[in-house]
């Protein structure tokens, strides 16, 4: 067994283990000795205390300046408040009591340094609030006469802790870790290491926990990080390499089919890029092994087209092909599109023409039986539907093309379970996504995948102008939107409001956010519902317009209704949640009104605008917001505003969030694998351990002799923490 995979209770004294396990989630050496610091401290610099905020738990670095004993007002005895300062002069207050105080009181002397741990309050003294921790956890710097010089010089680090945990306790356990450490198997070979300067394995360890200087931790940060990017990337090019090694039925293109019918019925031309895309797809269908491909692009680039296109030749070829839509509003709503687009191809004409089928598990039993008869005949070619479609009644006649929408909402799993429908012969793959990635994201998410992007919208497409109504500081901008949608509507045009939360429903996950933050101390009033703005707005500015509600929690045949009412016209207002956030298309709509939009990401704020401007008509989008200028909120949203490039405002939502985030690892309470390496910022390394990943496992693919990789990828892919690779 490696020393990395050896029990953190084998390894130190049960207490310890038990803490890190439990505050930590800490379980091996390993991970201990991946628990990197979150940031040095100088003890010749202190900890400035100026940007401290209330129930904050820190660590900071301070000198004492004096101590003092106190009576208790209410009882007999004393307790003890020592005074620390920074090198701006700026104060905080320690209370000890009890036999604390007098230990405390004992090790502390005006001008000796140290880091102080705790949960920070204000508390008052004659109507002046003082920074205060109540019985904080302390180590003070002990100088011995030898190195002083040298001990002045080290970084100390200071670590991601907890409750009952603190920084210098988790640098003691290293320690002791660090100590008996021994060789260790280096995943990176020592030609790689020559190749891009970087140090062994066991000297970075001991550098990033124990630094001797500065210089030191970025030498170390540095190979940590290529570590990262390597075995990522050696797993992501082992994924691809399994998935080309399965057979699969060439599905090539034909020039009599439905597709070529499809194409001369098209009321448009193909955008560049769609028609080179789609030549890329068309190839690699015809291919005897799978399809694995990434489609993104542009809100309103064109993708369902392009997937429409692909289906059609794998129907053609006498397959079926099966979309997979995360919601039942964008199932039904590219049902309707698909059915749409194909007019009397989709029921039978000169062609010959193909069953577009719809699956949802909301389905009544008589449609549900005769959509399964469809799929599992094959009289259906093209299916469309929900999570539905992974059941294991769910049979095909013969599946040759898996197309995944908003893929980042389904698991590897989930999507094997469809692709496994296929039989020995796996069916191709199309992963979409609306959300424009930057290249080392995708090379880092995806890179399992061939990534094919749209960034050219189709003719016809009208600009969206996009502004930030700051309706706490200027209410009739407020107004004023409300008279922009009556405009609108009356020039024949629709509108959408959009909601964070849909009500007072019983089981809205709107309203239990709502409960956590105001049980958590959150005083900002609740984000606006769905049900309350369509009920003041239909009592007030728009008293006298058709007005409709959709969210999640509506029955599936009024979800439809709705939808369909809005889509012919029949409603001039739509008050929704973001169920309508990715493939609704109505072209007759132009104004997007998004409340409490400082409540929605970056990205998913884009996708929403692109649901207006659709149809040649110009868009407006109005981002209705309290927050004042110069705040990170209103930051975004001012980002936003500034562009349509989709790109561009997913480096800004990258830069914003954690890395976790981005990876899918933080929807399911699991931290990130990448423990240094930032997507953005970390791209020439992201590259480079791209680059030689590949090169060794062209020459050595089952990594026979390379022990130290095999073991660093059989860790991460049994780790629960690898869970981020299933969205991948």
């Amino acid at each position: 067994m490696s020393r990395f995979d050896e029990p953190l209770t084998k390894a130190l004294d049960p207490k310890t283990a038990k803490l890190l396990h439990s505050v930590l989630g800490l379980e091996t050496v390993g991970d201990l000795l991946r628990h990197y610091p979150r940031r040095y401290a100088e003890r010749g610099e202190l900890t400035t205390l100026d940007a401290l905020e209330v129930d904050e738990h820190v660590t900071v670095v301070g000198e004492v300046s004096r101590l003092m004993r106190k009576p208790m007002r209410n009882r007999g005895g004393t307790w003890l408040e020592v005074e620390i300062v920074d090198g701006d002069g700026n104060r905080l207050y320690l209370s000890f009591f009890g036999k604390g105080s007098h230990v405390a009181e004992s090790r502390m002397k005006p001008g000796r340094r140290g880091m102080f741990a705790g949960k920070v309050g204000l508390f008052g003294a004659r109507g002046k609030p003082r920074w205060q921790l109540a019985h904080p956890e302390f180590e003070l710097f002990e100088e011995g006469e030898a190195n002083a010089a040298e001990f002045a010089a080290a970084p100390v680090p200071i670590y991601p802790a907890g409750k009952d945990l603190t920084p210098w306790a988790i640098r003691r356990a290293v320690g002791v870790v660090l100590d008996t450490l021994g060789p260790l198997d280096d995943p990176l070979p020592a030609s790689v290491r020559v190749r891009h300067g970087l140090q062994p394995l066991g000297e970075a360890l001991v550098a990033i926990h124990r630094p001797k200087d500065f210089a030191e931790v970025n030498r170390a940060r540095q190979r940590l990080k290529f570590d990262e990017a390597f075995v990522l990337q050696a797993v992501l090019l082992q994924r691809r390499q399994a998935a080309t090694a399965w057979p699969a039925k060439p599905r090539p293109r034909r020039a009599d089919g439905l597709l070529a019918g499809f194409d001369e019925r098209l009321p448009f031309a193909l955008t560049e890029g769609q028609a080179q895309v789609g030549e890329e797809i068309a190839a690699d269908l015809a291919l005897e092994h799978p399809m694995h491909r990434l489609l993104q692009g542009e809100v309103g680039a064109g993708k369902t087209v392009v997937a429409l296109r692909a289906m059609l030749q794998v129907v053609d070829s006498g397959g079926q092909a099966a979309l997979l839509a995360p919601t039942e509003v964008l199932a039904q709503q590219h049902h309707r599109s698909i059915t749409a687009m194909l007019g009397d191809l989709a029921q039978g004409g000169m062609f010959g023409g193909t069953a577009v089928t719809l699956l949802t598990g909301s389905m009544g039993a008589a449609a549900r039986r005769a959509a399964l008869l469809d799929v599992a005949s094959g009289t259906a070619g093209i299916v469309v539907g929900t999570h539905a479609l992974l059941q294991e009644h769910v049979q095909f006649a013969d599946l040759g093309l898996v197309v995944v929408d908003e893929q980042h909402r389904f698991g590897v799993e989930q999507r094997d379970a469809l692709r496994e429908k296929a039989g020995q012969a796996r069916p191709h793959v199309l992963v979409m996504t609306a959300t424009p990635i930057p290249r080392t994201v995708a090379m880092t998410v995806f890179g399992d995948l061939e990534v094919s992007t749209l960034s050219q919208l189709p003719s016809g497409r009208a600009p969206i102008t996009t502004h930030v109504v700051p309706a706490a500081e200027k209410p009739h901008y407020l107004e004023r939107t409300w008279q922009r949608v009556r405009e609108e509507v009356a020039l024949g045009r629709q509108a959408y409001i959009v909601c964070p939360r849909i009500g007072d429903l019983e089981g809205d996950e709107g309203d239990l956010q709502v409960a956590e933050a105001t049980s958590a101390g959150d005083e900002r009033r609740p984000p606006l519902a769905v049900l309350d703005v369509a009920e003041m707005l239909a009592q007030g500015p728009f008293h006298d317009l058709r007005m409709g509600t959709l969210h999640g929690k509506l029955p599936p045949e009024e979800k439809d209704a709705v939808m369909r009412a809005f889509t012919r016209g029949e409603t001039d207002v739509l008050v929704a949640t973001t169920v309508i956030e990715v493939g609704v298309d109505v072209p007759n709509s132009s104004v997007m009104i998004i409340m409490d939009a400082d409540r929605f990401g970056v990205s998913q704020l884009h996708q929403l605008r692109g649901r207006v401007g659709r149809g040649g008509l110009p868009g407006l989008c109005l981002l209705v917001s309290d927050f004042p200028e110069g705040t990170p909120a209103r930051a975004r949203l001012d980002a936003v505003a500034a562009t349509l490039d989709g790109f561009e405002l997913s480096r800004v939502d990258l830069e914003q969030r954690r890395e976790g985030d981005v990876l899918g690892a933080a929807q399911s309470g699991k931290r990130s694998s990448l423990k240094l390496l930032q997507l953005l910022r970390d791209e020439d390394v992201i590259a480079a351990a791209r680059e030689e990943a590949a090169t060794l496992l062209t020459t050595d693919p089952e990594l026979r002799e390379h022990e130290g990789l095999r073991a660093e990828i059989v860790r991460l892919l049994a780790d629960e923490r690898a869970e981020y690779l299933e969205k991948t």
